[in-house]
C-alpha cells in the first residue's frame, strides 16, 4: 500500500464572496477533485468546471491544509523499506544532494532536477519539500514508476512534513488580482447553449486559464508561422457543390485502421491536459468522447496528465482508443508501454516522429522564465550563475531526450511493429517521400502532422502534403494505407475538405483542449456536437450522403500552394490568436542601489 498527500484548498471568505457573486460570510471547501463540499451555490452546479482552475490557482492567494489518505492508483513503491523521517528529508535540500516527497514517499531528485520539463527550478527551488501539489495535477500517476530509477525511490516518509516544507501549487505569472479575475469570470460563464463554434471555446480559454496553460497550450514554434498556415492552407481550398441531390439522410460513418467509426474526426493526443483541467485531465476527454450519441476516438499521449488505465477507466467499454508513442531511448520502456496498451484495449499506436528534439516555443518559455528567475537583477544574477554549469535553459530538451531517443530511425521502426500485432501509424510525416517509404515497411498509416506547428516553423501545412501524396499512393497501389492529417481543423468545412482529398480520419487537439479545460466532459461533448453539425451540414450542401462520395473532383485545391493569394480574411481565427509577447525590463531592485557601491 501506498499514502498520497492531497490538498484541500480552503478558499478565504473575499475569494469565496468573488466567486459567488454575493454577500456572505460563510466560507466554503473545494476538495482536489474540484468538487463542492458547501453545496449552495446554483452558478457552481450549473457549471461544474467552474472550480478547475482552484486546484492551480487558487492556492496562490489561499492557504493550504494538507491530509493523508490511501489511494489505490499511484506508482508501484517499495513500503518495505525503512521509512524517512522528516528532519532527514529536510536535510537534503541542496540543488547537489535534491530530496523530495512525493504522495507520501520520498525521492533522490538531484540528477533528474537538470532534465526536468519545467526546467530544474522548481525541483531545485523545492528541495527537501513534499512537492505533492506541484507533482500530482501535472503528472500521470505511473511516471514515477517508467521514467524515475528505482534506485532513486528512497522509502515512505515517516508522519508529515511540517506545514512550512510543504509546496503549494506552482502557478506561474499568476497575481492574486489574475486568481480573483479569473474565478469570477469562472463563475459567470455562459451556458453551454450559447457555444456556437469552437473559436468560443478557445476564447474563454485564454480568459480562464493560467498563464502557463495558456502558454503551454496556445503556443506554436518560433513566429508560429506554421502554426497559422495549417489552419490558413484551408481557406485556398473551395468547394464545387453538386445539387438536385437527395440529401435527406447524411451518414458520418467511416472506418480508421478498418474499425467502424461514426464520425470522421478524432481527438488527436496532447500532453498535460491537467494544466486546463486539474481535476480530471484525459479522463474527461474520454468521458466526453463515449457519452454522446457518436463515439469519438481518441489517442492518449505519452506524456498525458493520466495513466492509460485511467482514462480507460473513465470511458466506455465500446470506445475506440489509440496510444501516442514517444520512442525512448531505453527500448524497455517502450516494450512496457506497448504491452500495456495492448492489454488495456488501445486499438493503435501512433509513433510521433516530428520531435527529435523540442522546438522553440516562446510564449512558453517566457512564462517559465519569468516565472523561476524570478524578480532578481542582472547583477545578481550574474553572481548566482558565475562558477557554475547552469543547464536551465537546455533542461526541457534534454528532458525530452529521455522520452524521445533523437537516433530513432526507419531501422528502428521495423524492429517496433515485430512488437505488437496493433497497427502502427507514424505520426508527423512531413513530406510524400516519408509517406510512400511508412507504406513500403509495412506501418498501416501515416498522420501527416507538423506537431500543431509546434516544431520545425516553416513546415508545410499537412493538407498540401495530402494534397500531394493521395494522388502518388493511388498510383503506387497503396489505397488501402491509411493516411491522417491534424493541424488547424476548426470547421466541418475544413474536415471535409481534408476527406475529399483523401484523408481516413481527421485529428484535432487545441480545440478539445480547450473545451476540456472550461467545461470539462459536457464541453468535449459539446465540441463534438458542433463539429459533426457543421461536417453533416457541409456534406449536405455539397451534394453527397456518405462519406465514401466525398472525392477531389467536388473541391478546387488550383491555389493551394500560392500562399501569397489573397484569401478572406477570418475574423474569429485572428481575434482569439494570441502572439508572443516581447521581453520586459525588470522592475527596480532595492539591492541595485547597494550594488553600485560594489
Amino acid at each position: 500500500m501506498w499514502f498520497r498527500s492531497k490538498p484541500i484548498w480552503k478558499l478565504s471568505e473575499v475569494t469565496a464572496r468573488s466567486l459567488r457573486g454575493i454577500n456572505t460570510k460563510r466560507s466554503f471547501t473545494w476538495n482536489s477533485k474540484g468538487s463542492n463540499a458547501f453545496v449552495r451555490s446554483s452558478i457552481l452546479k450549473k457549471r461544474s468546471m467552474a472550480t478547475a482552475l482552484l486546484v492551480t490557482a487558487v492556492a496562490a492567494a489561499s492557504s493550504v491544509k494538507l491530509s493523508s489518505r490511501p489511494l489505490d492508483n499511484g506508482p508501484k513503491v517499495d513500503m518495505s523499506k525503512p521509512a524517512i523521517s522528516p528532519d532527514e528529508v529536510a536535510k537534503h535540500n541542496s540543488p547537489d544532494d535534491c530530496w523530495v516527497v512525493i504522495d507520501g514517499y520520498v525521492y533522490d531528485l538531484t540528477e533528474f532536477a537538470p532534465v526536468h520539463p519545467g526546467g530544474p527550478t522548481v525541483i531545485k527551488s523545492n528541495a527537501g519539500k513534499d512537492v505533492s501539489a506541484i507533482f500530482d495535477p501535472l503528472h500521470a500517476p505511473d511516471v514515477i514508476e517508467k521514467f524515475i530509477d528505482p534506485s532513486k525511490r528512497l522509502g515512505p516518509l515517516e508522519g508529515d512534513m511540517p506545514k512550512e516544507l510543504v509546496c503549494a501549487p506552482f502557478t506561474p505569472g499568476e497575481t492574486p488580482d489574475d486568481v480573483q479575475r479569473k474565478l469570477k469570470l469562472r463563475a459567470r460563464l455562459p451556458p453551454l447553449d450559447a457555444i456556437t463554434n469552437l473559436y468560443d471555446f478557445e476564447f474563454l480559454a485564454s480568459q480562464v486559464l493560467t498563464k502557463q496553460a495558456w502558454a503551454y497550450y496556445s503556443s506554436g514554434a518560433d513566429d508560429e508561422i506554421t502554426m497559422r498556415e495549417n489552419h490558413f492552407a484551408y481557406h485556398r481550398i473551395f468547394f464545387k457543390p453538386k445539387v438536385l441531390v437527395n440529401v435527406a439522410e447524411v451518414d458520418t460513418k467511416t472506418e480508421m485502421l478498418g474499425a467502424p467509426v461514426d464520425v470522421p474526426f478524432y481527438v488527436t493526443a496532447t500532453a498535460l491536459c491537467k494544466l486546463g483541467n486539474p481535476a480530471e485531465g484525459e479522463k474527461d476527454i474520454a468521458r466526453g468522447c463515449g457519452s454522446g450519441e457518436k463515439k469519438v476516438p481518441q489517442m492518449v499521449s505519452t506524456l498525458a496528465s493520466c495513466s492509460l488505465e485511467e482514462v480507460v477507466n473513465a470511458g466506455k467499454e465500446d470506445q475506440i482508443r489509440w496510444f501516442q508513442l514517444y520512442m525512448n531511448e531505453d527500448r524497455s520502456v517502450v516494450d512496457q508501454m506497448i504491452s500495456s496498451a495492448e492489454k488495456l484495449g488501445y486499438k493503435g499506436i501512433f509513433v510521433t516522429v516530428d520531435a527529435p528534439g523540442l522546438g522553440n516555443r516562446e510564449k512558453d518559455t517566457k512564462v517559465k522564465f519569468s516565472s523561476q528567475a524570478g524578480p532578481l537583477s542582472v547583477k545578481k544574477k550574474e553572481k548566482e550563475d558565475k562558477g557554475k554549469d547552469n543547464g536551465e535553459s537546455s533542461g526541457a530538451s534534454k528532458y525530452l531526450s529521455k522520452f524521445i531517443d533523437p537516433s530513432f530511425d526507419w531501422d528502428d521502426l521495423v524492429e517496433v511493429k515485430k512488437k505488437t500485432k496493433l497497427p502502427i501509424v507514424i505520426k508527423g510525416v512531413q513530406r510524400v517521400e516519408d509517406v510512400v517509404k511508412a507504406a513500403e515497411v509495412g506501418a498501416s498509416g501515416v498522420v501527416l502532422s507538423n506537431h500543431g506547428g509546434r516544431q520545425l516553423d516553416f513546415s508545410r501545412s499537412p493538407i498540401e502534403v495530402l494534397a500531394e501524396a493521395q494522388p502518388i499512393l493511388k498510383e503506387r497501389n497503396f489505397e488501402n494505407f491509411d493516411v491522417f492529417v491534424d493541424g488547424g481543423i476548426r470547421r466541418g468545412t475544413d474536415v471535409v475538405k481534408a476527406l475529399c482529398l483523401g484523408a481516413k480520419g481527421v485529428g484535432l487537439g487545441r480545440p478539445f483542449l480547450y473545451a476540456n479545460s472550461v467545461y470539462g466532459k459536457e464541453g468535449v461533448q459539446k465540441a463534438i456536437d458542433i463539429l459533426n453539425f457543421e461536417v453533416e451540414m457541409t456534406m449536405r450542401l455539397l451534394g453527397v450522403t456518405s462519406i465514401k462520395q466525398l472525392g477531389p473532383e467536388l473541391i478546387d485545391t488550383s491555389c493551394i500552394k500560392s500562399r501569397s493569394v489573397q484569401v478572406p480574411r477570418d475574423y474569429l481565427y485572428d481575434k482569439t490568436y494570441m502572439s508572443s509577447d516581447l521581453v520586459s525590463f525588470m522592475p527596480p531592485q532595492e539591492d541595485e542601489a547597494d550594488g553600485e557601491n560594489e
